[in-house]
């Protein structure tokens, strides 16, 4: 019961938790998720817009180095100058801009007229390009024997709109690395510049500048995926695991004159630390607010709940019947009054009980007594009239001799009849020994079949072969067999029949009574074993219920089927002892 009320305590205190709290549940929930939308696109806007700047310097830095070598290729075409005077002004151009570690002059057939080289030029026409960036030819990307990045720029010379050679430069990217380097997102967040073809070609994470040497391609990496999609216009973001397992937040930019994309990349976990630290404190503030209600509604419904528990466990008492049961419950409001209403409610409740047990007992006594006379003026009555005919002289012998057995079965009812009564008030204890079952119910069948045939009634019996040894009482299991086919004959009308069958089943024998009386309806079928039940017009209704009791002394069954009109059944299942045998023989 304390289990139920503490479960009702809990209820009350979530309830009222729920009326005060739901409203800040649904608050807190609507400001977590937005705080998450809105770091998220905060986030994605911060490092869009560094990826954007950082791809415009890029675009910016080579744009004006190409500038350089466009402004030199236009000194050195359509001027006229000597050989030498074109080999002194690439030198100076070396000297000058020193991203350009190489610039070399070739003719259209690719033969070399000025360069900044003493010696050979390193550089040569360039058979591919990778862009074209305002009419300077870039080549792919590539290491150089110091690991720094270079690139061939190229420039085609014309005279008189003719194909007239080629300006070709040898162009340090070192710079832009430095660019990459100094893009820093946080803690761990770098920056890194992809090739059209998904060769990385800088990285700003120190441990991962091999990969550049390495030429890795990062073709697969579903940010390049999205922004190839997307037509590289504006910037693409995306979450994804890195090689090492982390949760990534990148965001790409795109370098549209050279197809190159720039990449800023960071761990979520480090993106988004301020937004889940406020969130932690937020969901705890939710928490601890709502842990602050249940226990100040816990301990409200408990001083509410207590007195209904008083009344709970009252309730119980009384229903047990203990009428004496009262509360005291001093409250000034609706409780108090029930409380009150329920000391009423048990003072009038043992009031009528003992009105209803007073009653009851005149019930019962005036239905004894009438079951008595009933059941006692009719032998009696055989009894006077039979002795009142004894006495007169002209009786003949066979007459004087019917007389004398009918007040002797009348006694013998009287006899039974009292027996029922002694062994209601105090039962008698059955006694076990090894007994045939077939034997006993053999005998009460001889005795009790002139009594059917008084009545018009067959009696056929039908035995299992060999003995059914039970332990058992043989005059407590004669009362119960003759109760039986009493009862049996008296529901049969004349012409019936009354069958009684033994069988022995697995461990158990049995017994049958069958009759083809009148039935038992439904209704009255579950109480006829009960005291004082009887579906008889005579007699207390002790029978049956005795019977029962007898039956599981001695452990056994006893179960009824019934039709009304079609007859009664009557099984009754004892243990069987096949060990016992001998000593059933012998007794």
């Amino acid at each position: 019961m304390a289990i139920h009320i503490r479960r009702v305590a809990v209820r009350f205190a979530l309830l009222l938790a729920a009326a005060a709290i739901i409203p800040l549940i649904a608050f807190g929930i609507i400001s977590v998720l937005s705080l998450q939308r809105g770091t998220h696109e905060s986030i994605v806007a911060g490092n869009a817009n560094v990826a954007t700047r950082a791809a415009e310097e890029i675009r910016r830095f080579l744009v004006e180095n190409a500038a350089i070598l466009t402004a030199l290729a236009a000194d050195l075409q359509d001027t006229g100058l000597q050989r030498w005077q074109q080999d002194r002004i690439v030198k100076n151009y070396v000297l000058r801009f020193r991203e350009f570690r190489e610039i070399s002059l070739f003719d259209e057939a690719g033969a070399t007229v000025a360069t900044s080289r003493i010696g050979r030029p390193q550089v040569a026409v360039p058979a591919r390009t990778a862009v074209t960036l305002d009419g300077v030819a870039l080549s792919p990307l590539r290491v150089d024997d110091d690991l720094l990045p270079t690139s061939i720029f190229a420039v085609h010379l014309r005279h008189l709109n003719q194909p007239a050679g080629w300006l070709v430069g040898e162009f340090s990217l070192e710079e832009m690395w430095r660019m990459v380097d100094r893009i820093r997102i946080g803690e761990h967040g770098y920056a890194m510049v992809i090739a059209p073809d998904g060769t990385l070609l800088a990285h700003g994470d120190p441990d991962k500048k091999a990969l550049v040497a390495q030429a890795k391609n990062l073709r697969a990496n579903p940010l390049l995926a999205a922004m190839r999609a997307g037509g590289g216009n504006v910037p693409v973001s995306r979450e994804y695991r890195d090689d090492e397992g982390r949760t990534m937040l990148a965001v790409a930019a795109a370098i549209p004159q050279l197809g190159w994309d720039v990449v800023v990349e960071q761990p979520t976990s480090e993106a988004y630390a301020s937004a889940r630290q406020l969130q932690q404190q937020l969901v705890i503030s939710i928490s601890t607010a709502l842990l602050a209600m249940v226990s100040a509604g816990y301990l409200f419904g408990r001083s509410f709940i207590n007195p209904i528990v008083t009344l709970q466990r009252a309730t119980h008492a009384v229903a047990a019947g203990e009428l004496g049961t009262r509360v005291e419950i001093r409250r000034a409001d609706e409780l108090g009054e029930l409380g009150a209403s329920f000391n009423t409610m048990a003072n009038r409740l043992a009031e009528l009980q003992e009105d209803i047990k007073k009653k009851e007992r005149h019930v019962m006594f005036g239905r004894m007594a009438a079951g008595l006379v009933h059941d006692l003026s009719h032998p009696i009555q055989n009894i006077g009239n039979s002795s009142r005919l004894l006495l007169r002289d002209d009786l003949d012998p066979e007459s004087r001799d019917l007389f004398r057995k009918t007040i002797e079965r009348e006694l013998d009812t009287l006899k039974r009849f009292m027996d029922d009564l002694r062994n209601l008030v105090k039962p008698k204890p059955v006694e076990r020994f090894a007994m045939d079952l077939n034997g006993s119910v053999a005998d009460i069948v001889d005795s009790m079949r002139h009594e059917g045939e008084r009545h018009g009634i067959t009696v056929e019996t039908e035995f299992a072969p060999g003995p059914l040894t039970i332990e058992g009482d043989r005059f407590a299991l004669a009362r119960v067999f003759r109760n039986l086919i009493v009862n049996a004959i008296q529901a049969t009308a004349p012409g019936g029949r009354i069958g009684v069958v033994t069988a022995r089943i697995a461990d158990h024998v049995e017994v049958r009574v069958s009759d083809t009386g009148s039935g038992i309806p439904p209704d009255r079928l579950t109480a006829i074993f009960e005291d004082f039940v009887t579906t008889k017009s005579r007699g207390l209704g002790l029978g049956l219920a005795i019977s029962k009791r007898i039956v599981e002394q001695l452990d056994g069954t006893i179960a009824v089927e019934s039709e009304v009109g079609r007859g009664t059944s009557f099984t009754l299942q004892f243990p069987s002892r096949d060990d016992l045998s001998a000593n059933a023989a012998a007794s």
